[in-house]
């Protein structure tokens, strides 16, 4: 796990240390539609996804954002995430390996508070970003 960053430790341009989440199985996807309640079967069954007009399978958008909030926790901790925004840019599929990477773009106080401005994204083995958003995360 990722050491706590802090305000005085971290400066603009800093590119956070990523998340390696590993490769996107099957099984994965099956397991985060059941907990999550998301029984769309585009993201499990194989068959229902060709007659779809997709190759098979694929992610479900809410896991990589998850991936990106363990990643915002990890290095932050839960309390410090002021806000966290993201737009789905491309499909994960099966077989990819996904890291979650990020880089402070912006760190200051503001109203009182010591806050840092952030560019998050998720990539695949071949540096294709499939998730990509913004986070402002707040530090004691």
């Amino acid at each position: 796990m990722a050491r706590t960053l802090d305000f005085d430790s971290i400066r603009e341009g800093d590119e956070l240390e990523p998340l390696v989440k590993g490769e996107i199985t099957k099984e994965m996807l099956v397991e985060y539609g059941d907990a999550a309640l998301d029984g769309n079967p585009l993201h499990t069954d194989d068959d229902f996804a060709r007659d779809a007009g997709y190759p098979g399978v694929f992610a479900q958008g809410m896991l990589s954002m998850g991936f990106l909030g363990q990643f915002l926790v990890e290095r932050f901790g839960p309390e410090a995430i002021k806000r966290f925004k993201v737009r789905f840019s491309k499909i994960t599929w099966p077989g990819e390996t996904i890291t979650c990477r990020g880089v402070c773009t912006r760190k200051y106080t503001e109203a009182g508070e010591r806050l840092a401005d952030l560019d998050i994204y998720t990539e695949n083995q071949d540096g294709e970003k499939k998730l990509v958003g913004t986070a402002t995360v707040r530090f004691r």
